[in-house]
This record gives C-alpha cells, sequence and structure tokens, in this order.
C-alpha cells in the first residue's frame, strides 16, 4: 500500500488534492502547474498519462473474464443447488441459506474496490479472485458429494466454499467493472456494458448446456470431475484474456488519494482500516454515489424480486407446466438480451452514452416501462382466460433490459468520471447494493407471494397485489434515477471549460476554486 506523503505538512483531508504542490520534498513535480492548458487539479504519485480507451476487442476480452464468471456461478448456485435438493434430498433451506451467504460477503466489495484503487493496477485483484471463486467453486461440489456419507463435514465444506465464492465473486467483479469504467471511452460505455453483461450470459447459457451433458448420468464423482474441469478452464480463460492488456494502457497506474493520518505506523492495519473508512465516507459525502446507491438497490430489489414468482404465476393462474412456464422464462431472458442489445446500438450510433442524461434517459424509461410491464402482469392475473401473457412478458423482459444495461452504462460513467480515482470504491458499493438486493428481493418476493395467498384465497388476487408492488418498486426507482446528479468530476471540467472563466485565471487558482474543502462539500451534497 502507498504510504501518505509525510512531508506536505498538511494532516486535512481537504488538502490532499493539492498536497504535491506545497510538499517541498516531493520527488513529482504536478504538471498542472506550469501547464496553462491544464484544468485538472494535480495528480498524485504514480500518475502516468493514461492511453486511448480499449478497443472493441479489448472489451471482449473482458468479456471473456465475465463469461469464466458466470460459468462458476451458475454451476454453484444452479446445479449444485438442484443436486443438494433432489438428489441429497436435502432441505430446500440448506442451499439457500449457502446462496444468501454467497450474497451476503459481497457486501465486502468497496473493501476490494478500494484495495485496488491503492494499488492502481486492476487485473491481480481480478485474479486473484477468480482464483478463490474457481477454488470455491470446485469445493462446493466436493462438499456436496460428501453431504450422503459425511454430513456434518459436507455442510461445513459447503459453508466455507459458498464463502469463497461470494469473496471471489466480489474482488473479481469489483475490480472488473472498476477496470472498464476507467479505461472505456463515453461512446463505447452502453456497448461496452451490454457486451460484459451479454457474455456473462453466454457463461451461464453455455456451462449449463456443456455441464448437463457430461454429468449425465449423474454421479458424486461426475459432479466433482465437471465443476474442477469448469473451474480450471475459467480461471486459465480469466489468464489469457487479461494477459497484457492493462499494462498496455496503465504503464503506472493512477494511484487513489490516501488520507493522511496522525499515526506513527502509516502502514498498519488500523491505519489502512481508518484510511478505508475516511475514502469511503468521502465517496458517501458525493450526492451523486449517494443517490445512484439508493437507487441500485430499489432498482434491483424490484428486479430480483420477480425472477422467482413468475413460473410459479404461470403455473397457478394460467394452468401452464413445467416445460410451458421454462420457456415462458426463456422468452422473458430473450427479451432482456433485446433490451440490452437496442441500448447498446442506439448508445453508440447516436453517440448518446457520451452523455449521462442521456443515460438516465434509458434508466428511467426502462424503469417506467417494467412498471408498465409488472402493471399487465397484474391485469394478467385478473383475466387469464383471454389475456396474451407471453407478450406481458416478453415486454418485461426487453424493458428490463433496457433499464439494466443503461444502469451499467450510469454506473461506469459515474464511477469513470469521480473525483480521487476511486472508481474500485465507487463500483464496490454499488456492487454492494446490487448483491443484497439481489438476495433480499428473492427472499422478499416469495415471502410476499406466501403472504398474498395467505390473506386473499384467490391466487389470480393474490399475484396481482405482488404485481402492483413491485411496480411501484420500479417507479420509486425511476424517480431515484432523475435525482441521481451529474458525477462531480464532469461538473469540475464543465466548470472549468464554461466561457466565463477567463482565459488569464491560473490552472492552481481556478483548481482550488474548484474543489472545495471537504467539509464544504459534505455540507452542500447533503440531501
Amino acid at each position: 500500500m502507498t504510504s501518505p506523503r509525510e512531508s506536505s505538512g498538511h494532516s486535512s483531508a481537504s488538502d490532499h488534492a493539492l498536497a504535491s504542490e506545497h510538499s517541498p520534498t516531493s520527488d513529482h513535480a504536478p504538471a498542472s502547474e506550469h501547464s496553462p492548458t491544464s484544468d485538472h487539479a494535480p495528480a498524485s504519485d504514480g500518475c502516468h498519462v493514461q492511453a486511448p480507451g480499449l478497443s472493441w476487442f479489448e472489451i471482449f476480452r473482458l468479456g471473456l473474464v465475465q463469461t469464466a464468471l458466470g460459468a462458476i456461478v451458475v454451476l454453484t448456485t444452479s446445479t449444485i443447488n438442484r443436486v443438494m435438493v433432489v438428489e441429497m434430498a436435502m432441505p430446500a433451506m440448506l442451499p439457500g441459506a449457502l446462496v444468501g451467504l454467497h450474497y451476503a460477503l459481497q457486501i465486502l466489495r468497496p473493501r476490494w474496490g478500494h484495495h485496488s484503487d491503492v494499488k492502481g493496477r486492476r487485473s491481480p485483484w481480478i485474479l486473484l479472485g477468480m482464483a478463490v471463486l474457481a477454488s470455491g467453486g470446485w469445493l462446493a461440489a466436493l462438499a456436496t458429494s460428501m453431504l450422503e456419507t459425511q454430513q456434518g463435514l459436507g455442510i461445513m465444506l459447503a459453508t466455507l466454499a459458498f464463502s469463497m465464492i461470494g469473496l471471489g465473486v466480489g474482488a473479481s467483479g469489483t475490480s472488473l467493472l472498476a477496470l472498464l469504467a476507467k479505461s472505456v471511452t463515453p461512446a463505447r460505455r452502453p456497448a461496452a456494458a451490454t457486451i460484459v453483461w451479454v457474455m456473462m450470459i453466454m457463461g451461464f447459457v453455455l456451462t449449463a448446456a456443456t455441464a448437463g451433458h457430461f454429468l449425465d448420468p449423474y454421479s458424486n464423482e461426475r459432479l466433482v470431475k465437471v465443476s474442477g474441469a469448469v473451474s480450471l478452464i475459467a480461471f486459465a480463460l480469466s489468464v489469457i484474456a487479461l494477459y497484457g492488456l492493462e499494462s498496455k494502457h496503465h504503464t503506472k497506474g493512477v494511484r487513489a488519494f490516501q488520507p493522511k493520518l496522525s499515526t506513527p505506523d502509516p502502514e498498519s492495519r488500523p491505519a489502512e482500516d481508518a484510511r478505508f473508512w475516511l475514502a469511503l465516507r468521502s465517496v458517501w459525502a458525493e450526492a451523486a454515489s449517494r443517490r445512484f446507491t439508493v437507487f441500485v438497490f430499489i432498482s434491483m430489489l424490484a428486479y430480483s424480486a420477480q425472477d422467482l414468482i413468475l413460473e410459479p404465476f404461470a403455473g397457478a393462474v394460467f394452468a401452464m407446466t413445467p416445460g410451458q412456464s421454462t420457456q415462458l422464462a426463456g422468452m422473458q431472458h430473450g427479451g432482456v438480451l433485446i433490451g440490452m442489445i437496442f441500448v447498446a446500438l442506439i448508445g453508440t450510433w447516436r453517440r448518446s452514452g457520451q452523455s449521462m442524461k442521456s443515460m438516465r434517459r434509458w434508466t428511467v424509461g426502462g424503469c417506467a416501462a417494467s412498471a408498465l410491464a409488472l402493471l399487465s402482469l397484474t391485469a394478467a392475473s385478473m383475466h387469464a382466460s383471454s389475456w396474451p401473457l407471453q407478450l406481458s412478458v416478453i415486454a418485461l423482459g426487453i424493458a428490463n433490459g433496457v433499464f439494466a444495461v443503461a444502469a451499467i452504462g450510469s454506473m461506469m460513467t459515474l464511477a469513470g468520471e469521480g473525483q480521487h480515482n476511486q472508481e474500485g470504491l465507487r463500483m464496490g458499493l454499488w456492487g454492494a447494493a446490487q448483491a443484497i438486493a439481489f438476495g433480499l428481493g428473492g427472499f422478499l418476493g416469495t415471502m410476499a407471494s406466501d403472504i398474498a395467498q395467505w390473506l386473499v384465497a384467490d391466487p389470480s388476487k393474490a399475484y396481482a397485489w405482488v404485481f402492483a408492488i413491485q411496480s411501484m418498486l420500479f417507479v420509486l426507482s425511476a424517480w431515484m434515477a432523475i435525482r441521481v446528479p451529474a458525477p462531480e468530476g464532469l461538473q469540475l471540467r464543465a466548470e472549468s471549460h464554461d466561457s466565463t472563466v477567463r482565459p488569464s485565471t491560473p490552472p492552481l487558482k481556478m483548481d482550488r476554486r474548484l474543489e472545495p474543502p471537504r467539509e464544504q462539500l459534505n455540507h452542500v451534497s447533503i440531501g
């Protein structure tokens, strides 16, 4: 970890952006101090001019890492889940609790993101996360095979395995998205968000089909071998995809600022923890980061709550067979892909991905369309005999796809344009909100369905109430998306390029004026 400069003599957090300029012993002269054209605050130690953004092929390479991540996750959260319940005759609560543990541990995403910010390199943290994830995936299969003969030991090993899966997903996924946010040009962000998301879904699909083929006829030995092979291939694919990519664009990574601490040992664990919490508070003090976190949580709560009740709804209200309801879920996922690809093509063609306002419009429109689609499912509950359910489900999928990819594009913009090179910390904060919402949403959605059916004897009316509540959550999400302001980094640059600023204004004075003290920033951004 890079230690804070001790020679600057400034301990106030509000002075960190100018610390290098006043340091009498600084060995890195700030570029902006003598440059008449610079409009940015001086960079911190380890700063290097960034190469042009990632090419399409390099974005595809990062998408391969998402494919590898999705391959391991689907095998553990879906296939192993089913094996525990059906083949092992274990209570469904066991895999449910293990998957919940995997989501709960992703609350550590901000910590992982902060570590990658401080070190200035993302690839090592991505590979470390993938190694932990791959090991956890194989251990999960091994633990499942032990449940028949050594149940207690198997459960303990499964708990360890799913803990590793949660930590691995958090470390690799957060650092990967931070690398994308930092390295992708604004014009390509909608398409980049779509590429990495679609390739993760491809990892789900390919692994489910391939692993399913090799698992028949089922045996515990086959499960362990298939899981080991998938984990090994996924990790190797990640190594190949990342090889030389980051060093090409960051010969020396730009590191995040580290608040100065009055401690005898700045490298001690307490000092490191204090530095993390100070950085987290500085990010939370930004109105854009804070409001976007709330938006992510509410929208993903609505998004995940519908997922586990759609097929039961189709069976209970429309009397569909398991095969028919599975096909209906496939239609929804197909709609999601259509919505994502549509936003990517339009956003890249019209270059609307360069504008935070354009991405916000797509996000709000996707949330509003999702609310309308859920209201159509409410109507379908009351008119099951004549309602075209498939059209409503496809419309819901398209709306969800538009919302999801626009939200990811907005996330990349907010993370990449924020202050102090804290992309990892921001991505970690939003990733933690998403993971908690996903884990909570699935549980609350099914619980709301059970409660509604207990209160209302008619399943049609019960599901109508549930879909109506989820629709209201999407309306609330749209309102929160509207309230998310432009990132402060963009505001600073917009002000620095404003025609009202006199050309003779020294860059240093302009930087001081544009970056208020932290205490003032905290005050004006509250609410």
